[in-house]
This record gives structure tokens, sequence and C-alpha cells, in this order.
């Protein structure tokens, strides 16, 4: 009799779990647990959303058109007398603030895809030889940017325009204080930031008065230079 009511109860102890669950010692366990879990994955969609949201603001836009750029570089002149009237050295400093925009959208699929610029650049020449001399300038200019190297933008760029001087009866070649300038270059910028950048390059400059005054021997120079330069909008 003993043994068949051990049988029963344990039966009826298996019906009754059946039926009313696990005992609740194992469901105060469970729902701790299960509250973790959901925390957990909340905390992961939350990071996981902050992410993707610092991650798209730090991206650069891929637009390009109407984006403003200004910059400032500076560089020394190295003299090159290229005619037989150039007979002065023309060393000094030049300092070039500079604002442009770009006109499309990269151009091309391969390495020489870019984007066509336009801009104006200042031009204030501080000139130590052969005599003590300045320069006031203000020069329109069109550049190409090639895009397909990520961080590296090299660029080609050139521009002309007038130059207001006092070059007369300091500059021999020259016999006019109005006179233009006239430049080509090469280039490269580094981004630094979505917003900031790093130049450098070189530039081939010639001053002339276009034949309106005598004498007008030019004036030529290179001018390797340094820089940064900043998106504004």
């Amino acid at each position: 009799m003993r043994s068949c009511f051990n049988i029963h109860t344990r039966v009826y102890c298996c019906h009754a779990s059946a039926l009313w669950g696990p005992p609740r010692h194992v469901m105060a366990t469970a729902r701790p647990v299960k509250n973790m879990s959901r925390m957990c994955t909340v905390i992961f969609l939350c990071a996981g959303l902050i992410g993707l949201s610092l991650a798209s603001a730090e991206e650069p836009s891929s637009t390009w058109i109407g984006k403003h750029t200004i910059g400032l570089a500076v560089g020394g002149m190295l003299p090159i007398r290229l005619m037989e009237g150039q007979s002065s050295k023309l060393y000094g400093v030049a300092v070039h603030p500079s604002w442009r925009t770009s006109l499309t959208e990269p151009i091309g699929t391969n390495w020489w895809s870019g984007s066509v610029g336009l801009g104006v650049e200042g031009a204030i020449l501080g000139i130590a030889e052969p005599t003590g001399a300045y320069a006031i300038g203000l020069t329109p200019k069109l550049i190409y940017t090639f895009t397909s190297f990520g961080r590296l933008k090299p660029y080609v760029e050139g521009g002309g325009g007038p130059l207001w001087t006092n070059f007369d009866g300091h500059i021999p070649e020259q016999g006019s204080d109005f006179n233009f300038l006239v430049w080509g270059g090469t280039g490269a910028s580094w981004d630094v930031t979505a917003q900031w950048a790093l130049n450098a390059g070189l530039r081939f400059s010639h001053i002339s008065n276009a034949g309106t005054d005598s004498p007008n021997g030019g004036l030529n120079y290179l001018l390797p230079f340094v820089g940064v330069s900043t998106k504004l909008f």
C-alpha cells in the first residue's frame, strides 16, 4: 500500500506540475534573465543607431555643385629669366587668399575623374630683390580637381588679372605701375577632416603691362607654396 501511495503521489505531482507550470522559485529565477536579455537588446539597438548617425554625420556630402571653399596660400618667389630683356632676379614672398565654388559633379569614372571650379584669388607680393617693391592684384581663376584618389585631391589651376604695383622706377623691366599677373600651376590638397584641408603646389607666374607702356620686358617667377583651406557650405 505504501509503495502504491508513493507511485500515485508522484503521478499526481507530475500532473500538477504540468498544469500549474514550474515551481515559483524557478519562475523567480527566469524573470530576471528575460529582463536582462531585453535590456541588452535595447542597449545594442540604441548603440547601433547612435553609431550609424555619427558615421553619417562624419561622411562628407557627395554633392560637389555649389560647394564654397576659402583658402590661404603662402610661398617664396624664385626668379626665372626667359627673355634677353629680363635682367632682374625677382625674389620675394607671395600671399594668396582665395575663394572658389564647384561648378560640376565629378566628370568621368577613370583616374582623371574630376570637378570643375571657378574662383577668385588675391595676390599680395612683397619683393625684396632686386629692390624693395610691392604688388597687389586680383585674379579670377579656373581649377580642375581630381576626385578619384580619396582624401588626396590633385588639381591643376590657372588665372590672370590686374596688378597694381610700384614697379616704375624700382624694377627696370617694367615702366608702369599698372601691370597684369598671369599664372598657372598644379598642386594637391589633403582632407584632414570633412571641412579642413592642407595644400601644397607649384606655380609659374608672369608679370607684364601687356604693352601699354615702355619698357615691358616682363618678369617671371616660380612659386612653391603651402596653404590651408576650409569648406563653408
